[in-house]
């Protein structure tokens, strides 16, 4: 390379520094550190979405597959957090001020732990303060989506929302075809004949498969007697209906897994009708904006399509092992 080429290089180098420099500056000048550092009053910011002198209602969003993966760098700032909406759940239930709460569902499912954790909130708030719960089905919620709003006092679907998937799933690889056509061998040592069912190295046993659906068809049983209780439906209708499909919203209003259809508007309305209450202030709960979200809008300005990279990493190393889920799949 010559002389010129190489002066051409630095000055290339060195204006990318200097821009970098300057979005890292330009990110500081407008950021408002007093918000960023302060301690806040209340564990959530509540950002009103209308303005009312009545009662209060609070709106949860839940966005995302239903696991317990906080986000585990600061580049990762918007996926699902677990604990998060369970706490907000519980603030809004004993928050004095708050008169009813309406979750706003957009999942296709998740975990069911997970999903249990968010049930047993539920009920637990219901019981304990006293509150409407409302669920407004966004475009899916499905599998984990519906189990965590069948206790709930009334359940919103849009027509076209895909809700139902009732059912559990467990899946894992069996990749013993393709390691023995590249000639790779496995050597496991293991404490006992079971230690590594579900192993992607070689095929599942006819033993093994059966203590597997024995599990499963525990857990359904469970996700079947939480509709029968939550929506009063009985258990045959519920097992009938709780194939696995998916159905629209409509559907779903005509097989009574649903009670109405209508937008989040339309919910919020509902529960001023059946409640008889005037003028309701409605707002929605948000993260305190703290320094990791800083960091992580900031470095998502600077590094762009480079961030999405990180949280495929960080979801390829959360799923590394097969697990039951309450989830559809499509």
């Amino acid at each position: 390379m010559n002389a010129k080429r190489w002066f051409a290089l630095l000055i290339a180098v060195g204006l990318f520094i200097v821009s970098v420099g300057f979005q890292v500056v330009s990110s500081f000048a407008t950021a408002n550190f007093d918000q960023m550092f302060a301690i806040p009053e209340n564990k959530f910011e509540e950002e009103v979405i209308e303005n009312g002198t009545g009662e209060k209602i609070v709106v949860l969003h839940l966005n995302g597959v239903i696991q317990d993966t906080t986000p585990s760098t600061l580049l990762n700032t918007t996926s699902y957090n677990h604990k998060q909406f369970l706490e907000m759940l519980e603030e809004a239930g004993k928050d004095s001020s708050v008169d009813g709460i309406v979750l706003r569902v957009n999942t296709p499912g998740g975990g069911v732990v997970e999903s249990a954790e968010i049930h047993d909130k539920i009920l637990e708030v219901k019981a304990e303060y006293e509150k409407p719960i409302y669920v407004s089905m966004g475009n899916t919620a499905a599998s984990g989506g519906y189990y965590i709003s069948a206790p709930v006092d009334k359940i919103v679907a849009h027509p076209a929302t895909l809700t139902g998937s009732i059912g559990v799933i467990m899946e894992g690889y069996d990749l013993s075809g393709l390691t023995e056509d590249l000639g790779i061998e496995f050597n496991t040592i293991k404490s006992g004949e079971f230690k590594d069912i579900m192993s992607f190295s070689r095929e599942m046993t006819e033993e093994e498969r059966e203590l597997l659906q024995a599990m499963v068809d525990d857990m359904y049983d469970d996700f079947v007697q939480v509709i029968v209780d939550g929506r009063g439906m009985s258990e045959e209708t519920v097992r009938t209906l709780g194939d696995g499909r998916v159905y629209t919203g409509s559907q779903a209003k005509e097989n009574n897994l649903v009670d109405e259809l209508g937008s989040l508007d339309d919910t919020i309305e509902m529960m001023e009708t059946d409640q008889e209450w005037d003028n309701v202030q409605v707002v929605q709960y948000n993260s305190p904006f703290g320094f990791n979200q800083f960091f992580g809008i900031t470095a998502q300005n600077l590094f762009g399509k480079q961030t999405e990279v990180f949280g495929v990493m960080d979801f390829i190393r959360e799923a590394n092992a097969p697990r039951a889920m309450y989830l559809y799949s499509n």
